[in-house]
C-alpha cells in the first residue's frame, strides 16, 4: 500500500496562484545556489580530467562557452533536486514555507516519471519563452506572460504542468504540513 499524505477521500483545495508564485521565487533562489555548487564541482572535475593548464587555456579562448556537458549536468542536478523533494515529501523548500504540495489525486506522492514530466514541461516552456523573447524583442510580453501564466498558474485548478504530470498542487492546512 503506497504512503499517503492524507486520506484518499479527503480533497485538499488547489493552491492559489499567489502561493505558487511565492514558492517559485523562493525555490528559484535556492536553485541558483544549487546550480552554483554544481558548476563549481563540474569545473573542478573537468579541470582535473583535462589538466588545469589546458582547461585554463580553453576558458581564456572561449571554448567553454555553451559547454553541453555542463548544460546537461545542471539540467540533471535540478531535476534530481526537485524530483527528490516532489517524490519524497511532495514539497520543495519553498513549497514547505508557503504550505503547498504536489501530490496525486488520491493523496499519494508523485512518481519519478511524473516529476520528470513536470520538470521537462516547465523547462521546455521556459526555454521556448526565452527563445521567443530573444527573437521577438519588444513583442515578448505578448508571448512570455501568457506562457508563464499557463505553465505555472492554475486554470480551473490545474496548470499545464499539473495536467501533463497527472498531479495537483494543493494548499496544505497547518496541521498537515509535517513531512
Amino acid at each position: 500500500m503506497p504512503r499517503r499524505f492524507h486520506d484518499a477521500e479527503e480533497l485538499l483545495p488547489p493552491a492559489t496562484a499567489f502561493k505558487r508564485a511565492l514558492a517559485i521565487i523562493y525555490d528559484g533562489l535556492i536553485s541558483i545556489a544549487v546550480l552554483l555548487v554544481a558548476t563549481w564541482i563540474y569545473t573542478i572535475i573537468a579541470g582535473w580530467i583535462t589538466g588545469w593548464d589546458q582547461y585554463e587555456q580553453m576558458a581564456e579562448a572561449g571554448q567553454l562557452s555553451g559547454d553541453p556537458g555542463l548544460t546537461f549536468t545542471l539540467f540533471l542536478v535540478l531535476y534530481l533536486f526537485f524530483g527528490y523533494f516532489w517524490t519524497r515529501i511532495g514539497q520543495t523548500l519553498g513549497m514547505q514555507v508557503w504550505r503547498i504540495r504536489i501530490e496525486n489525486l488520491d493523496g499519494t506522492p508523485v512518481s519519478w516519471s511524473q516529476a520528470l514530466r513536470r520538470y521537462v514541461t516547465a523547462a521546455a516552456v521556459i526555454f521556448l519563452t526565452l527563445l521567443a523573447s530573444h527573437y521577438l524583442g519588444e513583442a515578448t510580453l505578448f508571448v512570455t506572460v501568457p506562457a508563464l501564466i499557463a505553465l505555472f498558474f492554475p486554470i480551473n485548478g490545474l496548470s499545464v504542468t499539473d495536467r501533463l504530470s497527472d498531479s495537483v498542487v494543493v494548499a496544505v492546512p497547518k496541521a498537515l504540513n509535517t513531512p
